[in-house]
C-alpha cells in the first residue's frame, strides 16, 4: 500500500493505492479502512494524525522488508486505537477476562491496540502466543530480544517460526558499547559471581525498554505456575508497573498475559494438537529457556525455573523483564514477607531423626576439626519450593541413616542467617546440602541436582 500526501495553502489531499491481498486468511484492501472518514474533521486533526503516524516506528531501527506478511505501520493504515486507559478500566477489563480463554484474550488485545501492540517471543514454549494470534486472523507483530548469548538451537527456532507463520520477527539487540564495557571490566561470566541482574540489565532490560517505547501494549507468555515465588498473582491484563509506552509516563503501557491461568501441561497439549514447531532444546530436558550460560535442563520432578540461574535462590529467578512481579514487602531477598519467613510458613524436614541446628549449633559443627561422627546437613528455607520438593526424600534418608553413625541435620539459612550461610557455609541457592566428614574441618558441598535418596546415599558412602 502506498500513502501519498500533498499539501497546499488551500487544501490537503491524501491518496491511497493498494492491491487487495489475502494474508493469513484475512482480506485486506484500501476500502477496509476508509481514510476519508478520519481526516474530514479539521486541519488541526489532520496535522495531529500525520504527526502521530510519523512517530510510530518499528521496534528496531532496521528497515522492514516489503514482503512481510505481518502488516506494520509502514504497510497498512490501521484504524486509530485508543490511548492508555485508567488503572480502574484495566482492572475492570482484567476481571471481565479472568475466565476467558487465551484465544479470546489474544483477540481482544489485538482488536484493542492494533499495530501498537506486539508479542514478546523468547524462543521457548511461548510460541503458543504466536499460534493464538495467528488463529484470531488479525494482523500481529512479534519481537524478540537477541542477547548475543542464546543457544544455537534457539536461533534456528527463530528461523523456523518465521517460515512457519510467514512473519518477520523484529529483533532487538543490546548496545554494543555497554556490552563491551561490561565484558572488558568483569569478564564473560561475571554473573556467576555477583548475580545475573547486571548482565540481564544490559542485554535484556534496556533493549526491551527501547522496544516498548514504540508501543502502547505488549503481550507476554507469563503463567502463574511458572514461578511460585514471583508469578503466582499474574493477571491476564494489567497496567505495566515498570515500563513506559509510546506516550511516556506511568500508565502509558498495558501488559497482556493471555496464558496467565493456563497450566504448563495444557500449553504443551495445545502445541502438540496444533502441530506447532517447538525449540529442539525442549527434547533435551530444557523447559524454561533463556541465555545459554544461564540455562540448563531440569531433572524429572524439578520445577521448570530450577533450570534458570540455578546458582541463585528462587526469589532471584527473574531477569528484570517482569520486575513488577516482585512484591515490595519481600525486600530481604528470601521470598518471605517482612523478613520473617518462619512466622508465615510452617517448618519442613520434621523427622525425629533430623537434628534442628541453631546458629550456635552450626557454628560449633564448623569449628570442630575432629568430629566423633560425620554429619549431613541441609541449608534450607521453608518457603522454597525446591526445598519442599526434597522433604520426603531427605526425611527418608534420615530414617535410613538412624543408628548408622551418620548424623542428619538441618539449618534454616534464610532471613538473618543468609549472609552467614553464604560466607561460611557455601550457600549458593536453596537447598544447599553439606557433608561434614569425621576427620576434616571443611564441609563438602553436594553438587548434584539429584536429591533422591539413592543419590544422596551414594554421596555419603563415597565420603564416610
Amino acid at each position: 500500500m502506498a500513502l501519498a500526501v500533498t499539501a497546499s495553502s488551500s487544501s490537503t489531499s491524501i491518496a491511497f493505492s493498494s492491491n487487495s491481498r489475502k494474508e493469513q486468511g484475512v482480506q485486506f484492501s484500501s476500502s477496509n479502512f476508509q481514510p476519508s472518514d478520519r481526516f474530514n474533521s479539521s486541519p488541526a486533526a489532520l496535522s495531529l494524525s500525520l504527526k502521530r503516524s510519523i512517530a510510530v516506528k518499528p521496534l528496531n531501527a532496521e528497515p522492514k522488508r516489503n514482503d512481510s506478511i505481518v502488516p506494520s505501520a509502514a504497510t497498512i493504515f490501521a484504524p486509530d486505537v485508543e490511548k492508555a486507559v485508567g488503572i480502574e478500566d484495566i482492572e475492570k477489563l482484567a476481571k471481565n477476562l479472568e475466565k476467558a480463554s487465551p484465544l479470546e484474550i489474544m483477540d481482544k488485545a489485538l482488536e484493542k491496540y492494533g499495530n501498537d501492540i506486539a508479542i514478546a517471543f523468547s524462543g521457548a514454549e511461548d510460541v503458543a502466543l504466536i499460534e493464538y494470534a495467528h488463529l484470531t486472523g488479525r494482523p500481529f507483530r512479534v519481537f524478540s530480544l537477541d542477547t548475543g548469548r542464546l543457544n544455537p538451537e534457539t536461533y534456528k527456532f527463530f528461523d523456523t517460526v518465521e517460515k512457519h507463520y510467514g512473519i518477520h520477527i523484529e529483533y532487538m539487540f543490546p548496545d554494543a558499547v555497554e556490552v563491551q564495557a561490561l565484558v572488558r571490566t568483569k569478564g564473560l561470566f561475571s554473573f556467576y559471581e555477583d548475580g545475573h541482574q547486571e548482565c540481564c540489565r544490559v542485554r535484556k532490560v534496556r533493549p526491551l525498554r527501547r522496544a516498548l517505547k514504540g508501543l502502547r501494549a505488549w503481550i507476554t507468555g507469563q503463567r502463574k505456575d511458572q514461578s511460585p515465588g514471583t508469578r503466582s498473582e499474574v493477571p491476564v491484563v494489567q497496567v505495566d508497573p515498570v515500563f513506559e509506552g509510546m506516550d511516556g509516563g506511568s500508565g502509558s503501557l498495558v501488559k497482556w498475559n493471555p496464558v496467565a491461568n493456563v497450566a504448563g501441561n495444557d500449553i504443551w497439549n495445545f502445541l502438540r494438537t496444533m502441530d506447532v514447531p517447538v525449540n529442539s532444546l525442549h527434547a533435551q530436558g530444557y523447559v524454561s529457556i533463556g541465555c545459554e550460560p544461564c540455562t540448563r535442563s531440569v531433572l524429572p520432578g524439578q520445577h521448570e525455573r530450577e533450570g534458570r540461574w540455578w546458582w541463585e535462590d528462587a526469589k532471584a529467578k527473574e531477569c528484570g523483564l517482569h520486575k513488577g512481579n516482585l512484591k515490595e514487602e519481600s525486600v530481604n531477598g528470601n521470598g518471605a514477607a517482612n523478613g520473617n519467613s518462619s512466622s508465615a510458613n510452617s517448618d519442613i524436614f520434621e523427622s525425629q531423626n533430623i537434628v534442628n541446628l541453631t546458629r550456635p549449633g552450626i557454628e560449633n559443627l564448623v569449628k570442630m576439626e575432629d568430629r566423633k561422627e560425620p554429619w549431613m546437613v541441609v541449608l534450607y528455607a521453608p518457603w522454597c519450593p525446591f526445598c519442599q520438593a526434597m522433604e520426603a526424600s531427605y526425611n527418608e534418608l534420615a530414617d535410613k541413616l538412624a543408628g548408622s553413625g551418620v548424623k542428619v541435620g538441618k539449618f534454616q539459612a534464610d532471613g538473618d542467617q543468609k549472609a552467614y550461610a553464604k560466607q561460611e557455609l557455601q550457600l549458593g541457592s536453596f537447598p544447599t546440602i553439606l557433608f561434614f566428614p569425621k576427620h576434616a574441618s571443611r564441609p563438602i558441598k553436594y553438587q548434584s541436582e539429584k536429591r533422591d535418596v539413592e543419590s544422596l546415599m551414594g554421596f555419603i558412602n563415597a565420603l564416610r
